[in-house]
């Protein structure tokens, strides 16, 4: 199982991953797609990474734009697999002209 990590871990991770924000808790990040089936693309390609990874993220879709929660709740917190899936998230969000 992977360590919580701390707040200034989740920091420094964080500088790597613009707009995304968070706490110990939870990190998220909304990505606003050009439209609406592109950011049902997008909730795809993200739910096939987040199943390679059995790591799965809260996701809110409001027409657009959608949210991306992460935590481990195993862990009882931020782990490095939600950083991970983070980033992964953002190259899909860059791939598809997410904002």
């Amino acid at each position: 199982m992977s360590r919580p990590l701390s707040t200034d871990e989740i920091t420094e991770q964080l500088a790597s991953l613009p707009g995304w924000t968070g706490s110990t808790d939870v990190i998220s990040r909304a990505y606003a797609f050009p439209d609406f089936p592109t950011a049902i693309t997008g909730v795809d390609r993200v739910a096939i990474e987040a199943e390679e990874m059995d790591h799965h993220p809260d996701i809110d879709i409001r027409w657009r734009t959608v949210t991306f929660a992460l935590s481990t709740h195993s862990a009882g917190g931020v782990t490095q697999l939600d950083i991970e899936l983070a980033h992964r998230i953002r190259l899909i969000a860059e791939e598809l002209s997410a904002q």
